[in-house]
């Protein structure tokens, strides 16, 4: 009998969320029906939230993807994070530690829009500090 983990498929699904259950079953040596059984099990139990897409930005229009360090006064923290989730340049927003409080990921058309995005991040009450990293290439 082989043992596969959940850690197996997911590591699959990440690579590709629509590799067909026969496809994982294949690579790891065991049934369709044993696959569609666990992944179904991951679902249920929360540990696969969701299917998502990666983007080629370039083809779409936006030349800098960039990650945006913000740093907040402690008061402000929270109503900062609920102003930030309704930036629609912002894509993806995270709670951090380390060197910024909050890490923004954000698509912007050029270069100058993303001085202007930058700008206007600093003017928002509270934001002490806006530190932009243009991610240049996705490795893994």
């Amino acid at each position: 009998m082989v043992r596969i983990s959940d850690l197996d498929i997911i590591c699959i699904l990440k690579e590709n969320a629509r590799t067909p259950y026969v496809e994982i079953a294949k690579k790891l040596g065991v049934s369709e029906t044993a696959v569609r059984k666990r992944v179904k099990n991951l679902e249920r139990k929360g540990v696969i939230k969701k299917y998502t897409v990666e983007v080629d930005l370039k083809k779409i229009g936006y030349e800098v993807n960039a990650l945006i360090g913000i740093d907040t006064k402690p008061e402000y923290y929270i109503s900062t994070l609920e102003k930030l989730r309704e930036v629609k340049e912002i894509v993806k927003l995270y709670s951090s530690s380390g060197d910024h409080m909050i890490l923004a990921e954000c698509w912007l058309k050029n270069s100058q829009e993303l001085t202007k995005f930058v700008k206007n991040l600093e003017g928002f009450e509270g934001i002490v500090k806006v530190c932009p990293a243009i991610i240049l290439e996705k490795i893994k």
